[in-house]
């Protein structure tokens, strides 16, 4: 059983890397078509709000689909309870979709109002095939999240990547010809590819059971421990909407850069987040189980530490590398040197909201696995009002570089209220350790961040790709030896962890 879930999580997540490299493929695609125009400011603009209900369904199903699902097992009634949340998800799901089609004409506008008629035309009737795609998504995720239930994770990771990659396909073969509106109808026939090869997986093993009324007292009791959870997942997407609607006053690009930036540097996080949270999340999980409080509080230790040992140093590389980055993925075809520039100077401005957002992460973590999640709900919608406040003196000061400096302060704020309440909820946790773990992160960091950046001065010369392996390289080598040096306990809890090592499962000394 240990192995066979040893591999489902390896499995996860090299499909969840997968799926970050389609999506930066995505981007780089858009990029070589429309550069950093009003084309692509309107298809990043549209594409915002079919997505806030996109992650809404796909984030917030699993976590709400996957126990409930449990509890039917245990009740022998799962592919019952399966069919009646699949049921009933297809037809709000439908809802949905007619209702944003519709009000797409009146919402667009309403939202960007500083785009030009040809931005707004654009932005409009993709957003409406968007909102059609609503449909197909509802349904995948509810079998995306069943199929979490059974430890199949890599399965829909993949269903994603095929929705991502019909969307590359879609731009290669017709954006010369109707422009932005092929990337959003390959999204749509992603969503039904990925459909189709789910249902061919799941109805032959009659895994489900359709036939038979709708259990609507069933269906609402799994909406009402749904519908919280998606709205925290959809909080991220509505403080990029208010990003994005605040660029879109500055002028054609803006909303490009924004976007490119935050997709690119929150890759880090994407990808560690997901490792770090395999790796910890047993651990709360056993705690919870055998009601040991001190190993809870362990495990939410080791999660920050582990979060930061691995994230600070990433951060701190891109930033020193960032200029290369960009150019080497998206410096060609519309994608200027300019633009370039103007992507790297936002990108700097985004990075304490990486760390900040994936240090909660961990935290968020420790709130489900207590089943204290409406309080997560009640601080990320406190956190919408602050990233308008941020957003909006920030603007002010330097025009749209105050967008990701917004992010960052409010990540900052996030992270100190929800760190400030989850401590109050189980009554402390060991600060000096945590601190200490920090401080010496930290150094290492600044080693290693100091000597790559006197470094990349002697190889300017290189080509980007060479310049980047290099520093890489170099940066992770000098890392290490520090990190060793130092004796950072996240460094060993991870080689542990890695080399499958029994001592990693013993909880860490307090």
């Amino acid at each position: 059983m240990k192995s066979k879930l040893g591999i489902a999580s390896i499995l996860f997540i090299a499909a969840s890397l997968l799926l970050k490299v389609s999506g930066l493929l995505r981007d780089m695609v858009i990029a070589y078509y429309f550069g950093d125009s009003y084309v692509a400011d309107a298809y990043l603009a549209a594409f915002i709000l079919p997505n806030m209900l996109i992650l809404f369904m796909t984030t917030g199903m699993k976590n709400a689909f996957v126990p409930s699902y449990m509890d039917s097992l245990e009740q022998q009634r799962g592919r019952m309870h399966f069919g009646q949340i699949l049921k009933g998800t297809t037809v709000i799901s439908l809802i949905l979709s007619v209702i944003g089609a519709a009000l797409s004409p009146f919402i667009i506008p309403l939202l960007f109002p500083e785009f030009q008629m040809d931005a707004k035309t654009i932005a409009v009737n993709t957003a409406i095939i968007f909102f059609c795609s609503i449909v197909f998504v509802g349904i995948n995720s509810v079998i995306e999240a069943y199929f979490d239930a059974e430890n199949r994770f890599a399965l829909s990771i993949v269903s994603q990547i095929v929705v991502l990659l019909s969307s590359i396909i879609g731009a290669l073969l017709f954006a010369e010809h109707i422009g932005a509106y092929s990337l959003a109808f390959g999204y749509l026939i992603g969503t039904v590819i990925s459909l189709i090869f789910k249902l061919l997986i799941v109805l032959p093993k009659k895994s489900i059971q359709l036939r038979g009324r709708f259990d609507w007292i069933e269906i609402r009791h799994f909406y009402n421990v749904f519908i919280p959870v998606g709205l925290t997942v959809a909080v991220g997407q509505i403080n990029l909407m208010v990003g994005t609607m605040f660029a879109s006053g500055f002028g054609e690009g803006a909303v490009t850069y924004i976007n490119y930036a935050k997709n690119l540097v929150h890759m880090p996080q994407g990808i560690f987040g997901v490792t770090i949270a395999t790796i910890i999340f047993p651990m709360l999980a056993k705690a919870i189980t055998t009601d040991n409080t001190q190993m809870f509080k362990r495990g939410i230790g080791m999660g920050l530490n582990t979060m930061y040992f691995i994230l600070l140093p990433s951060v701190v590389g891109m930033m020193i590398l960032m200029p290369n980055i960009i150019g080497l993925l998206y410096e060609r075809g519309a994608f200027t040197s300019n633009a370039t520039m103007a992507t790297s100077q936002v990108a700097y401005l985004y990075f304490g909201s990486v760390l900040f957002f994936s240090l909660n992460n961990v935290i968020n973590k420790g709130f489900y696995s207590l089943k204290k999640g409406h309080m997560i709900l009640f601080v990320s919608g406190v956190s919408v009002i602050t990233n308008i406040i941020f957003t909006y003196i920030f603007t002010a000061w330097i025009g749209y570089k105050g967008i990701p400096l917004a992010a960052s302060v409010n990540a900052l704020f996030y992270v100190g209220i929800s760190f400030v309440i989850f401590l109050k909820l189980i009554n402390g946790i060991d600060l000096k350790k945590i601190v200490l773990e920090f401080s010496k992160i930290t150094l290492a960091t600044i080693v290693m961040g100091g000597i790559v950046w006197w470094i990349s001065f002697f190889i300017e010369g290189l080509p980007e790709i060479l310049h980047i392996l290099l520093v890489a390289v170099i940066g992770a080598i000098i890392y290490i030896i520090v990190a060793y040096i130092v004796k950072i306990e996240s460094f060993t809890f991870l080689i542990q962890k890695l080399l499958g090592k029994k001592a990693a499962e013993k909880e860490p000394s307090s």
